[in-house]
C-alpha cells in the first residue's frame, strides 16, 4: 500500500515550498488518496471482475467520478500508458471511459488493488477531512453547473467540460490531503475575514496560487490537452474555459459557508453567466436553482 506522505506544518509559512515550481515537485512526489467509499465499491468490482469477468469501462465510471481524486488518478495513469505507445496508437483520453479503455481492466484492478484513502491519509486530521469534504461537494456542484452550460451552448465536448470542472480545484484537494495545517490555516484566515479572495490568501501562506500549481501539474503528467487548456484561467475569453469558471465560481459563492445563494456575489456571476449563455438573469437563476436541488 502506498505511504502518506503529509508535510507537517507548526508554522505553515515557513514550511510553504517557495514557489508554483517547488509545490509541483512536492505534489508530484506524493501519492494520490481516494476516498474510501472509492477504495471499497472498487474492490466490490474487482471480485466481480475475479469472479465473472464482466465488469467494464462503463460500470467503473460510476464509482470513479464520484471520486474528483480517482478521476485525477486514472487520467495520470493513462497519460503514462498513452506515452509508452506508438504514436499511431496515441488516442484520445479526454474522459474517464477513454482513459479505462486505454489502461485495459485487468491492468487497472492490478494497480489499484491498495490504494491509499484520504480517512488514511488524513487519520490524525480530521477537521482537514471535513474540509476536503466541502472542496469535493463544490466540485460536483461546479461539474453539474458546467455541464449545463456546455449542452445549452451545443459544445460537442460537453463532457469534458464538466470534467474540467469537477477537477478545477484538484490542488486544493491535494493541499487538505498533505498539507492539511497550511489548507487549515486559509480556512481560518477565510472564515476571519469575509472580504478576503481566495488567491490573496493562497499567496499569502503558500507562495503560490492553487490553479497555477494544477496547470504545472497537468502538464506535468501530460494529462490530455484540452482537458488542460480548458481548465486554463489565462484563456477566461474562451467559452469552455469561462463555462468552467463561472460554474467553479457561481459554486464558490454559493456554498453554505459562502452564505449560499444570498451572497452578495451571486448577482454577478448571474450577469456573466446570462452573457455566456445569452440568456437574461431571471432564466440563468431559474436554470441554475433547478440544476442545484
Amino acid at each position: 500500500m502506498e505511504s502518506p506522505q503529509v508535510f507537517s506544518a507548526s508554522a505553515p509559512l515557513e514550511l510553504a515550498p517557495p514557489d508554483v515550481a517547488a509545490w509541483m515537485v512536492r505534489f508530484a512526489a506524493a501519492p494520490i488518496p481516494i476516498l474510501a467509499s472509492t477504495a471499497q465499491e472498487l474492490a466490490w468490482l474487482a471480485d466481480a471482475e475475479e469472479r465473472r469477468g464482466d465488469v467494464d469501462a462503463h460500470q467503473l465510471c460510476e464509482p470513479i467520478e464520484r471520486d474528483p481524486l480517482m478521476c485525477l488518478r486514472v487520467l495520470a495513469s493513462a497519460a503514462r500508458c498513452r506515452a509508452r505507445l506508438p504514436a499511431e496508437r496515441q488516442g484520445g483520453t479526454e474522459t474517464i471511459t477513454a482513459a479505462l479503455v486505454m489502461l485495459g481492466i485487468g491492468p487497472f484492478f492490478r494497480e489499484y488493488a491498495e490504494p491509499l484513502t484520504v480517512e488514511q491519509c488524513l487519520a490524525a486530521h480530521p477537521a482537514a477531512i471535513d474540509g476536503l469534504m466541502g472542496v469535493i461537494r463544490r466540485a460536483h456542484r461546479a461539474a453539474d453547473f458546467a455541464l449545463c452550460f456546455a449542452v445549452h451552448r451545443m459544445d460537442d465536448d460537453a463532457a469534458v467540460v464538466k470534467l474540467a470542472a469537477l477537477l478545477h480545484d484538484f490542488a486544493e484537494m491535494l493541499l487538505w490531503c498533505h498539507a492539511p495545517e497550511l489548507a487549515l490555516a486559509i480556512q481560518s484566515r477565510q472564515a476571519a475575514d469575509a472580504g478576503l479572495r481566495t488567491a490573496e490568501a493562497q499567496q499569502a501562506l503558500l507562495r503560490a496560487e492553487l490553479p497555477e500549481v494544477a496547470q504545472a501539474l497537468m502538464r506535468h503528467w501530460t494529462l490530455p490537452e484540452l482537458l488542460v487548456r480548458i481548465n486554463d484561467e489565462r484563456q477566461a475569453a474562451e467559452p469552455r474555459v469561462r463555462s468552467v469558471l463561472l460554474a467553479v465560481r457561481l459554486a464558490r459563492h454559493t456554498d453554505e459557508a459562502k452564505g449560499g445563494w444570498s451572497n452578495p456575489a451571486v448577482p454577478d456571476d448571474l450577469r456573466d453567466i446570462a452573457q455566456l449563455l445569452n440568456l437574461s438573469k431571471n432564466a440563468v437563476e431559474t436554470l441554475v436553482r433547478e440544476i442545484d436541488r
